[in-house]
């Protein structure tokens, strides 16, 4: 095989993984959504914290989020690149989700995603996630 094909079956094995992932975060599927990830992963997310580091601190962030979601959550992908070396990738995406606060209507959420891979074992794995919006001031 060569260095481009491996490179494009890398990059198809890595769109489909963060596929399934936003699938499994519109299912609340939490099982589906660690699957892929490392224990040591190091997420930049939205909301406060500044940094989440390893496994646990990451399921628990889905706790919040769900708890501002409408009952089918949007989490969309809207537009994404992935770039795949030998053994680490990233992708950068634009996303959409929905989010509710307590008694007022659903508000749209534009959003940046970067995710940080590592092929380990012949499969990739998230090692780190940056969910981010554009700063208003």
């Amino acid at each position: 095989m060569s260095n481009q094909q491996s490179f494009a079956k890398d990059e198809a094995a890595i769109r489909s993984l963060i596929e399934t992932w936003t699938g499994a975060v519109r299912k609340k599927d939490i099982d589906a959504i660690l699957r892929n990830h490392s224990p040591d992963i190091w997420m930049f997310d939205v909301p406060p914290p500044l940094q989440l580091k390893g496994i646990d601190a990451y399921r628990k962030s889905w706790d919040l989020f769900y708890a501002y979601s409408p009952d089918s959550p949007a989490f969309d992908i809207r537009e994404m690149t992935i770039t795949a070396g030998g053994d680490v990738a990233f992708a950068a995406a634009l996303m959409r989700c929905v989010f509710v606060e307590a008694n007022k209507d659903p508000v749209d959420l534009d959003f940046r995603l970067t995710i940080g891979l590592r092929k380990i074992d012949d499969q990739w794995v998230i090692t780190h996630e940056h969910h981010s919006i554009p700063a208003t001031q």
